[in-house]
């Protein structure tokens, strides 16, 4: 079979100035491995064009320009340079060596009380892929986590593609309508529907593929700036079920709300549906539905973790954590560690998710 490329453009060139394209030349072929693909004239050369890594250089005597910045994606970024992790091309050109793997950084937990409002229209914002975002913690608790409130006004096809995310921890669960999912090595799409909620765990390949018009979900991920990367290399579904498979020492859970029992939640007079992700995170974090039983719901709690966050689905209800505070659809609250909190007021259509870490 011939393939015909019909794309106008066969090729793109970064233009870099230099005064010595001797020195320069010499500098990319061979402290950093580029090969020479066009040189002229020959009698006295004045342009270059070297290419490797991915990239193709067009270094020019005499150009005009900045000289710019190359990073270079390494396997041992410490051992390429005797430990250097900046180097300068003789035209100027800086040349940083940074780790390919991109290292999950997770900067300290700043700890604070965080209330998001529901009314607060001004919240929502445009993301990715056409849905809108809001913040349900702006300050990130010091760039620690990010919580989302995610929507979809119109339902049909996203135009998503398949990708990962660089995470310590992502989860998202499905407040209104449905969306259809499909996941490196869970076997075919399906559905998340009201209720619903998955774990990502690190790096799981993933894609959206339609929505229901009226798409609400919340999404929780550690850190609140991480990468994502596209994978246009893997199609999904990609053939293969394998629900035990380790990810980043965690495994992919999905909860069916439909199916899920209902047990007695750790304060007296609460129910709560475990989504398993305690387990599927070998206690890295946990998340459940809450709802009041009968008893008493007033007790006082506080904990000692690393993140206590609770989104209202649907009901009221009167927190009284560092004041009083009533509640309704589509509040968030975090709560730092050792600050007393007690629920009171709550009304029988109540329903709290929560998520913590650890689990």
């Amino acid at each position: 079979m011939i393939v015909t490329d019909t794309s106008p453009i066969r090729a793109a060139e970064m233009v870099l100035p230099c005064a010595d394209l001797d020195a320069t030349l010499g500098f990319f072929t061979d402290r950093l491995g580029f090969r020479v693909e066009v040189i002229f004239p020959a009698d006295a050369p004045a342009i270059a064009v070297v290419a490797g890594h991915g990239l193709r250089l067009r270094l020019e005597r005499d150009g005009a320009g900045a000289p710019g910045t190359i990073r270079l994606l390494c396997r041992d970024a410490d051992g390429f340079a005797g430990g250097a992790r900046v180097l300068t091309a003789p035209n100027g050109t800086r040349v940083e060596l940074v780790d390919a793997d991109y290292p999950l950084v997770l900067p300290p937990l700043v700890p604070g009380f965080v209330l998001s409002r529901m009314g607060d229209a001004a919240a929502w914002g445009a993301g990715r892929a056409g849905m809108g975002y809001r913040d349900l913690i702006p300050g990130r608790l010091g760039g620690r986590f990010i919580a989302s409130h995610i929507r979809i006004e119109h339902g049909g096809p996203v135009p998503d593609y398949v990708h990962f995310h660089n995470v310590r921890f992502q989860m998202i669960y499905c407040r209104t309508g449905w969306v259809r999912l499909v996941y490196e090595d869970q076997g075919e799409p399906f559905l998340l529907e009201a209720g619903d909620c998955v774990l990502q765990p690190p790096q799981i390949r993933h894609r959206v593929l339609e929505s229901s018009a009226g798409l609400e979900v919340i999404e929780i991920g550690c850190p609140a700036l991480h990468e994502t990367f596209a994978d246009g290399a893997l199609p999904l579904p990609n053939g293969t079920l394998d629900p035990a498979r380790d990810f980043g020492g965690q495994r992919f859970q999905r909860h069916i709300a439909a199916t899920a029992p209902w047990r007695p939640w750790r304060a007296a007079g609460f129910d709560c549906r475990d989504t398993g992700i305690a387990a599927a995170t070998r206690g890295l974090a946990g998340a459940q539905v809450v709802r009041p039983g009968a008893a008493d719901r007033t007790a006082v709690m506080t904990h000692d973790g690393e993140f206590l966050f609770f989104f209202v689905l649907g009901g009221e209800m009167t927190l009284h954590a560092g004041g009083e505070h009533r509640l309704g659809p589509g509040d968030a609250v975090t709560v730092p560690a050792g600050m007393p909190y007690r629920f009171a007021a709550c009304g029988e259509a109540l329903n709290l998710l929560e998520v913590t870490l650890p689990g």
